[in-house]
């Protein structure tokens, strides 16, 4: 069997507590917006060019107002920019905190999922009399319909002869 990476649990008072903390976060960010797909599309993209671009004509705007109809709120330039200065840690932060978590959601699903399989292997090369013949039947299920187009659920499809735990290969 492969390296256990994560060996763990996550009790429910933690699971509460991430929980508490993640409504702080959004309680703490009462302004955060949910847009749609065509609203990304259609929203101006600011990367790292257009901050220096963003940056410059801010100093010029907040220098030289005079120049800038009355209809121009610097105000309100002041506070897009100054927000947007504060998100970008915060989504960094954040960012990486979602990677640690999918990277090991990935690690723990792989690993249930190998370990499923040496079950499954093990159970269909057991002795008859173990009554086991249902539950073999029930966990033959996941490879009943493979599909047609290369396309599936995201999980590796494995033949059942395959190594399963010890090194040794399975029949089956």
């Amino acid at each position: 069997m492969s390296t256990n990476r994560v060996s763990a649990t996550l009790s429910e008072a933690n699971n509460q507590a991430i929980f508490n903390a993640i409504a702080e976060i959004r309680a703490n960010m009462p302004f955060l917006v949910d847009l749609s797909v065509e609203e990304r599309k259609r929203l101006a993209k600011m990367g790292d060019r257009s901050l220096g671009f963003v940056n410059h004509a801010y100093t010029v705007a907040t220098q030289n107002p005079d120049f800038l109809p009355r209809s121009f709120d610097i105000d309100e330039m002041s506070l897009d920019v100054n927000l947007f200065r504060n998100l970008h840690p915060i989504l960094t932060a954040i960012n990486q905190l979602q990677e640690l978590v999918e990277d090991t959601y990935m690690a723990v699903g792989a690993e249930a999922y190998t370990e499923a399989l040496a079950v499954y292997a093990y159970a269909k090369a057991s002795d008859p009399g173990l009554g086991l013949d249902s539950s073999v039947k029930e966990l033959s299920r996941r490879f009943a319909h493979r599909p047609r187009s290369g396309e599936g659920d995201g999980d590796d499809l494995v033949e059942m002869n395959e190594v399963a735990g010890n090194g040794e290969p399975v029949n089956g």
